[in-house]
């Protein structure tokens, strides 16, 4: 079973994330992962189009994806969606902002429409929102997993809690594609 995570990541806070979120799904017994940065510039359509799940990940700026994360969707126009390539496979996103809301809801709402025009199925977090920082699901995230970093490099923030979050969804997605693809 491969999960690919398809990403932008402007200072490293994102990557972190994802990174955590790669662990998750290597936790869960048969499960492989990729790494796919859109900014590398060549997209694996072939690795993605073999992939059974497929998490987006992308800062949050303006209250919306990265330019190279939409540049990655409308790219994927002829390749994928033209030809329902990604039709029912797992689905989910994370985002990251400096500010604690930071219009996150939003990029989860551009990946969630993304993914439904792909015809994929769609997994959110299941987790109450945590009360502290130390807490996962922190930001109290529904749709996916919504982390805040402050000024400072990617080593130290965003904080454990938030990666933890990352790492429960990478999980959540594996598990869930094992068991959609078994048929349960």
């Amino acid at each position: 079973m491969l999960v690919s995570i398809v990403f932008d990541s402007g200072y490293g806070h994102t990557r972190k994330l994802v990174e955590s979120a790669a662990d998750g799904v290597k936790e869960v017994a048969g499960a492989e992962v990729s790494l796919v940065a859109v900014a590398d510039g060549n997209i694996p359509w072939e690795t993605l189009a073999a992939s059974d799940a497929i998490i987006f990940a992308s800062p949050t700026y303006n209250g919306s994806v990265s330019a190279k994360f939409k540049q990655f969707m409308e790219d994927s126009t002829g390749p994928v969606w033209m030809k329902q390539a990604w039709k029912n496979k797992v689905a989910a996103g994370i985002t990251n902002s400096g500010a604690m809301h930071g219009d996150k809801m939003g990029t989860l709402i551009t990946m969630t429409l993304f993914a439904a025009q792909h015809g994929m199925v769609w997994v959110g977090l299941d987790l109450f929102p945590g009360r502290s920082s130390t807490e996962m699901n922190r930001v109290g995230g529904w749709l996916g997993v919504m982390a805040q970093s402050d000024d400072a490099p990617p080593e130290v923030t965003p904080i454990e809690s938030d990666r933890q979050t990352a790492s429960y969804l990478g999980k959540r997605v594996a598990e869930l594609t094992r068991q959609f693809k078994a048929g349960v």
